[in-house]
C-alpha cells in the first residue's frame, strides 16, 4: 500500500511540474525588437512595437493595462486590459489571448478578442 501511495504522489508531482513548465511566465518582460529597447521607457521611435509584462502591452500606437488575468486549460493566458489610444480620450476595455507561438515555443502570440493578432515576442535580453 505504502508504495502505491508514493507511485501516486510522484506521478502527481510529475503532472503539476510539466503544467507548469507549460504555462507562460510573464515575469520578465516580452517584446519585438523596438519593444525591447524601449522597455526601460528610452522612448526610440518606432512604427511598430510590442511590448509585454505581466501588466501591460505596450504598441506603438496603445497603452493597455492589466487588470486581471486568467490561466486556460490550454496553456495560455486570457487578460482583461483598460486601453488608452495615442490622440483619443479615455480608455477602452478589452480582452487579449496570449498563447505560445506554434512555429516557435519561445515566442509568444498576442490576439485581442476578435482575432486580431498584434504580433509575435520574444523574451527580452
Amino acid at each position: 500500500m505504502r508504495v502505491l501511495d508514493l507511485a501516486i504522489a510522484a506521478a502527481a508531482m510529475l503532472a503539476a511540474g510539466e503544467a507548469l513548465a507549460a504555462g507562460i511566465d510573464l515575469s520578465k518582460p516580452y517584446g519585438d525588437k523596438y519593444g525591447c529597447i524601449n522597455r526601460n521607457g528610452q522612448k526610440v521611435y518606432a512604427d511598430k512595437m510590442l511590448l509585454l509584462t505581466d501588466k501591460e502591452l505596450i504598441t506603438a500606437a496603445s497603452a493597455c493595462t492589466f487588470s486581471d488575468s486568467q490561466a486556460q486549460a490550454d496553456g495560455s493566458i486570457v487578460v482583461t486590459a483598460k486601453c488608452e489610444a495615442d490622440g483619443e480620450e479615455g480608455q477602452s476595455p478589452t480582452k487579449f489571448t496570449i498563447k505560445r507561438s506554434a512555429k516557435n515555443a519561445k515566442k509568444l502570440v498576442i490576439a485581442d478578442e476578435d482575432g486580431t493578432v498584434y504580433g509575435e515576442v520574444s523574451r527580452c535580453r
